[in-house]
């Protein structure tokens, strides 16, 4: 039986101050947001949105040509259809496109965007929302997308290539494929998507185009519509933009604005931006474009432009210039009818900067909405818990403090000296007192050897915690393994394993109780428990 608790943010230590100051609304914060996190609030997005020209002939026939070699859903091809028509908007979430979809929160990013754009389409009839997930192939760092953890096994794909991700080859993935398969082992659940993601990575020759396939083949269904960014129509529309930043430099100043102001309210900012925020993109090759001695130079090869030479290239080649995080927002808003930006705490960091450049360049600015976190509890770690008498908000606790609280909790006799403390403090306050009658000077003195004979104290609670600990070494090892499963160098559960060890577990069931549970404007963590 699956239940379900939710507890406010603010009892998750693991998240940062800036996450929890958002999703709490903190008045700091409201400068750097344009819109509250409520469904009422759409009613005024709707609006300010259809204010931004939105080049949807090009957006369908895109995604169409896109989708022309995968098998679209009916779901799929009513939402890409709907997207030339005014009264269609998205919500959109993305990532880079990680092995095997990498940690949880990939799937928990993607769920909680097709319940927002549900709720959407239930609450205003009148319009139509799609979801969105675009998936940033355009990254060239590979060390994030190159492994997964499944299983408490760390998969790894080796590959000598470089440039984009997405424009690496598939076929340097067999070995971990076939590594994947005898993890996965041979049970209906593991059969199944082991199958659909063979099919994924073999039946295409970019990594780009294997991810899409993968992501359509789980939630296309949904009517999730997954988009691959590095496309020459799309940055066609994006020039203007390209061109004032390589030119004008503007970002660098109106962001480092925001920035130095969050800092200053005391939220440390993510990243500086650069003078120039765009890379230069060719077969094995993204990287930085800088301004030097009169000429835009890309850093580590030969090419080198004019101002003249350079506008020729972004004009007859947009394809070739690649935003880094500084523009890819922009790039997205002005690419989608987009409401809505759903990312988890580092994602909106750096939206929160940006504001200021949306109206600069006069784009809209989406709602931002935190995605869901989940801790999922199956059957064994519930039976593990009970047996040690754990409660949920227990496991939240950092891992020392919950082992001393359990065996104070278990220990036939107390574990602390509290009462011989305070009549040793009472003893040597009193001996200071009379001493300070005779001579002052000996009052220091006093209190230095009472504090001392404290510390004595303690350092004896601290071999009676140790000799405890011995007695009860296999709760203790079971307690710091609960935690070590559950928060893996005290991080969260979604950001290191991977959806497949769920999978192999629950099927699809997985993926329908996220569906049924996740609402990603409840600001709340979603705890999932299999008892």
């Amino acid at each position: 039986m699956i239940t379900v608790e939710k507890i406010p943010f603010e009892q998750v230590p693991q998240f940062s101050d800036r996450d929890v100051a958002y999703v709490s609304n903190n008045e700091k914060l409201r400068p750097f947001f344009k819109y509250s996190v409520t469904l009422e609030a759409f009613g005024d997005i709707f609006k300010d949105k259809a204010k931004d020209q939105t080049d949807r002939t090009t957006l369908v026939q895109v995604l169409k040509k896109q989708y022309a070699s995968l098998a679209p859903s009916p779901a799929v091809l009513k939402n890409i259809e709907a997207l030339e028509k005014e009264n269609t908007f998205t919500v959109i979430t993305a990532h880079q496109p990680s092995l095997f979809t990498g940690p949880l929160y990939y799937i928990y990013k993607i769920i909680s965007t097709i319940n927002l754009a549900r709720q959407l389409n239930e609450e205003y009839p009148d319009y139509h929302v799609v979801p969105i997930f675009v998936t940033g192939g355009e990254d060239h760092d590979f060390e994030e997308v190159q492994k997964a953890n499944i299983f408490n096994k760390t998969l790894v794909w080796e590959n000598e290539e470089s440039g984009s991700v997405g424009a690496m080859k598939t076929d340097t993935l067999k070995e971990v494929l076939s590594e994947l398969k005898d993890l996965l082992g041979t049970n209906p659940n593991a059969t199944e998507i082991y199958q659909i993601i063979e099919s994924a990575y073999t039946q295409n020759k970019l990594y780009a185009n294997a991810t899409i396939q993968l992501v359509n083949s789980l939630f296309g269904t949904d009517g999730l519509v997954v988009v691959g960014m590095n496309n020459a129509e799309l940055k066609r529309g994006f020039i203007p933009i390209m061109t004032e930043e390589l030119i004008q430099q503007r970002s660098h100043q109106l962001v480092g604005a925001t920035s130095h102001q969050l800092n200053e309210v005391g939220f440390k900012t993510q990243a500086a931006p650069r003078e120039i925020n765009l890379f230069y993109l060719r077969d094995q090759i993204r990287e930085r474009i800088v301004f030097d001695e009169g000429r835009y130079q890309v850093l580590n090869t030969e090419y080198s432009f004019n101002e003249t030479e350079l506008l020729a290239e972004v004009n007859q080649h947009p394809e070739r210039f690649s935003p880094n995080v500084v523009m890819r927002p922009l790039y997205q808003e002005k690419t989608f009818p987009n409401l809505a930006y759903i990312g988890g705490g580092g994602e909106l960091a750096y939206w929160l900067e940006r504001k200021t450049q949306f109206d600069h360049f006069n784009l809209n600015y989406p709602m931002l909405i935190r995605r869901n976190s989940v801790l999922w509890l199956d059957k064994g770690m519930n039976k593990k818990m009970a047996k040690l008498d754990l409660k949920v908000a227990d496991i939240f606790v950092e891992t020392e403090s919950l082992i001393k609280t359990f065996l104070k909790k278990i220990s036939e006799k107390p574990l602390h000296l509290n009462p011989e403390k305070e009549q040793l403090e009472k003893m040597f306050d009193d001996i200071a007192t009379r001493i300070k009658t005779i001579d002052p000077t000996l009052e220091a003195t006093v209190k230095a050897e009472g504090a001392k004979q404290i510390k004595s104290l303690e350092n004896l609670e601290g071999r009676l915690m140790r000799a405890e600990k011995q007695k009860h070494d296999v709760a203790v090892n079971q307690i710091r393994a609960i935690k070590d499963k559950l928060f893996f160098n005290n991080g969260l559960q979604e950001r290191r394993d991977n959806f497949l060890s769920f999978y192999v577990k629950y099927g699809p069931a997985f993926f329908e109780t996220l569906k049924k549970e996740l609402d990603p404007l409840d600001k709340r963590f979603v705890i999932i428990r299999d008892a």
